[in-house]
């Protein structure tokens, strides 16, 4: 089979390609899964500089999340059957044209869900809603994000306001604003405007903000929790522009603030059986109700993946960036 491998930790439009390996062979529990589709994610590439969490031995695969037909069981495996759509968000390994993983890690996914959306649905919107799942907030609370414009963002928009919570979001520039808007998202504030302190609290008109969610570091940290009430929590979810938080420690200490981490793959590990059924159910219903939107930018073969990256990386992409077999 064909898949993607990189021998050293660089550029991942450097160093991936593609190269010829042994079809796997799945083991006890295990399932062989034959790819459809699957997104490439920020800490997929993170990986492949070797600047993320994990850091996989060399020569080594890519890739997290895919969507693909289940091609062949392994013992014990009673729960799948072969020719199944099935989805997985924690395997590594998946850019390839077939990929080896837990039985327990893959999940079927519902006839009409279209392949495009189903190949999204676990890293990104999972995350989402476990991070939402994971406030404690209810109908009518506020909460506050940076990066509104980012999947994520757009994904916390979306689903926090199938669940009636008042999210106000974040964007660096006001072009954000009216792209946020063309896909339903309102509440929506440029920070290069020097007032936009005031923009939030004539949209809250002063209710307190529970919670922010922090996914830049930096200086941007800072700026959610200021707008943040007595008692709020910051939730630190990424960092994208800075490794450090720039934070003020008056509103820390004055306002009693709660600063916290959120890394997806732990809570997802971690979550009970029930629960993580109970929020992929609410997922499907709100991808084929219309409520979440998962567009994709491109779609591109493992052998473009020099191209697939630069789309990636593109700044203001709207949708996630597929490779395909």
């Amino acid at each position: 089979m064909k898949a993607l491998i990189h021998h050293t930790f660089s550029d991942p439009a450097e160093v991936l390609a593609v190269e010829e390996r042994p079809l796997p062979e799945p083991g006890p529990g295990e399932v062989r899964v034959r790819m459809l589709l699957s997104p490439i994610h920020n800490h997929d590439l993170w990986t492949v500089r070797g600047t993320y969490g994990f850091k996989p031995e060399l020569p080594a695969q890519a890739g997290t999340e895919a969507l693909g037909v289940v091609d062949a069981l392994g013992e014990g495996v009673d729960q799948l059957a072969v020719g199944q759509r099935v989805v997985t968000g924690g395997t590594f390994g998946v850019w390839a044209e077939y990929f080896v993983a837990r039985a327990g890690a893959l999940i079927p996914v519902p006839d009409g869900l279209p392949d495009e959306a189903a190949a999204q649905l676990v890293s990104m919107p999972f995350s989402a809603i476990s991070l939402i799942d994971s406030l404690g907030l209810g109908e009518g609370d506020w909460m506050i994000q940076n990066a509104a414009n980012g999947a994520v963002g757009r994904m916390v928009a979306q689903l926090g306001s199938a669940r009636g919570l008042n999210v106000v979001g974040l964007v660096r520039r006001a072009a954000g604003v009216e792209e946020l808007r063309a896909q339903g998202i309102e509440r929506i504030v440029a920070t290069d405007d020097p007032a936009w302190r005031d923009r939030v609290a004539e949209i809250t008109g002063g209710a307190p903000i529970r919670v922010g969610v922090d996914s830049v570091g930096g200086s941007a940290a800072g700026d959610v929790l200021g707008t943040l009430a007595e008692n709020g929590t910051l939730v630190v979810f990424g960092s994208m522009g800075s490794p450090k938080l720039e934070l003020s420690a008056g509103d820390i200490i004055f306002k009693q603030a709660t600063v916290k981490g959120f890394w997806g793959s732990v809570v997802s590990r971690e979550m009970p059986a029930d629960q993580r059924g109970r929020l992929f159910q609410e997922l499907f219903a709100r991808i084929q109700d219309g409520t979440l939107t998962l567009p994709v930018a491109s779609t591109h073969a493992l052998g473009d993946i020099s191209a697939a990256v630069a789309a990636s990386d593109t700044p203001g992409r709207v949708g996630k960036v597929l490779l395909r077999p």
